[in-house]
């Protein structure tokens, strides 16, 4: 136990150099992922049949399609034909689209929980669809999505460590490179595993104290 200790005193300072690249790539990609599903999950459920047919098959290919793949195919396949992101940039490209799929079902399925009644009632009232979404339907399912979010939003904070493949050098990367120079896999790879259950379950806490802020009353 106490080598272990003085390799995290050694080695931690280094690795967490890496945190600020590792939150700004979660970040970023759940912004994106939580804009993008948004618009997918309004495509699915008010689209006409070309718009919800475009936006299905959105869903299906990067649910069906490893997230390993897309980030190697924005970041190695898309130069071929003259498109061409720095490694961070292709990184944050491939798990915001990756999010946005997942994230586009929750709030498909939190809308749709909303009765209809309530969106029929804002248009007998004078309100656009556009408008009973916005200022009736959303507002509710924003605060319904917050469990299923919060999962997501958890699972895509350790997927952002995928992103050491394409040579971002996030907490993961940098763990790497000190087990290859100390050949201290087993440490090196306990102490990131102890940093990843510190950032989820932080993220957890301030989730779940959200959720129960938000909550709506009586449900």
């Amino acid at each position: 136990m106490s080598e272990f200790l003085e390799f995290g005193a050694e080695h931690l300072p280094y690795i967490l150099e890496g945190l600020p690249i590792t939150l700004g790539l979660w970040a970023l990609a759940m912004a994106i992922g939580a804009l993008f599903g948004l618009l997918l999950a309004w495509a699915r459920l008010y689209g006409n049949k070309l718009i919800y047919g475009a936006a299905t098959a959105y869903v299906e290919i990067f649910r069906g399609t490893p997230m390993l793949v897309q980030m190697l195919f924005i970041y190695l396949g898309l130069p071929e034909i003259g498109i061409v992101f720095d490694p961070f940039t292709a990184a944050v490209i491939a798990i915001g689209l990756n999010t946005s799929a997942y994230q586009a079902e929750y709030f498909r399925g939190a809308i749709r929980s909303i009765p209809r009644g309530q969106l029929q009632a804002a248009r007998a009232m004078g309100m656009s669809q556009f408008q009973g979404l916005r200022w009736i339907i959303l507002p509710q399912a924003l605060r319904r999505v917050i469990p299923q979010w919060s999962n997501e939003a958890i699972l895509e904070l350790k997927y952002t460590s995928i992103a050491y493949a394409i040579g971002v050098s996030e907490l993961t990367a940098r763990a790497e490179k000190i087990g290859y120079e100390t050949f201290m896999f087993f440490e090196v790879f306990m102490l990131l595993a102890l940093i990843y259950i510190v950032l989820t379950g932080t993220v957890a806490q301030i989730l779940q104290f959200l959720e129960k802020r938000t909550a709506i009353p009586g449900l």
